[in-house]
């Protein structure tokens, strides 16, 4: 076997910044083929660009909206076609929506939060659990958020679309764990040095948070065939 072929094949979404583009950038220095989904076509290729100058590092890149559920429907076929198999799923986009309070939050805010921490994640894991399941070692991870135990005031509309997430997760873990050699997990990263961060605490001082370089490995590391936690939700502690 070589290229693709001899890796083992990570999907991750919200590749093309923050965390899921780190994400994406450590598993390709750990010699895994990573399928990164984004919107951004051209930093898609931006991190394909970097992936790349590595050495040995290989990327597929896939343009998609997590909001159009049909894509993500389709996503499945292709990937089997070419790898058979998938090994892991990082699921790092998110969208923190807009801070209001929840007698103002609007249809629109509501989808926006829900369709992408929610639905988006529910569709990947219809789509995928069958990829899983084909590898050795099929281990999902999903970014949550403190907000999904203890919500805040006006923050309802985040905190609940990532509340159903650890619902939907330890769910399907729960399923999974005693009769397939999948596994999947919550990983709460806290607060990052990310846009989505500043959006949500404009005052805060980015510098006192750990980067997305500092809280990939970890991921990854939960991505690994020896890590066998099912349905667990983990906390970021920075070393």
């Amino acid at each position: 076997m070589s290229g693709a072929a001899a890796k083992r094949i990570a999907l991750v979404t919200g590749a093309s910044r923050g965390i899921g583009r780190a994400v994406a950038l450590e598993l390709a220095r750990q010699n895994w083929h990573v399928v990164a989904i984004a919107r951004a076509q051209k930093a898609l290729e931006k991190l394909d660009d970097d992936i790349r100058a590595l050495g040995g590092g290989e990327a597929t890149l896939i343009p998609l909206d997590l909001k159009d559920g049909a894509s993500i429907d389709q996503l499945a076929a292709p990937l089997f076609e070419r790898f058979g198999k998938l090994d892991g799923l990082a699921a790092c986009a998110g969208a923190l929506g807009s801070l209001t309070p929840a007698h103002q939050a609007t249809p629109a805010i509501m989808d926006e939060t829900i369709l992408v921490n929610y639905l988006a994640n529910q569709r990947l894991i219809r789509a995928l659990h069958p990829l899983l399941r084909e590898s050795d070692a099929g281990r999902a991870v999903f970014l949550t958020s403190g907000a999904s135990k203890n919500p805040r005031a006006y923050w309802s509309p985040y905190a609940a679309s990532k509340a159903a997430l650890d619902a939907l997760v330890i769910s399907w873990a729960a399923e999974i764990g005693n009769v397939t050699p999948m596994r999947a997990n919550l990983f709460n990263p806290g607060g990052t040095r990310t846009s989505m961060r500043a959006k949500a605490f404009p005052g805060e001082d980015p510098m006192t948070l750990p980067t997305p370089e500092e809280v990939a490995p970890s991921i990854v590391a939960m991505l690994q065939p020896s890590y066998t936690e099912n349905g667990a939700w983990i906390q970021f502690e920075r070393r």
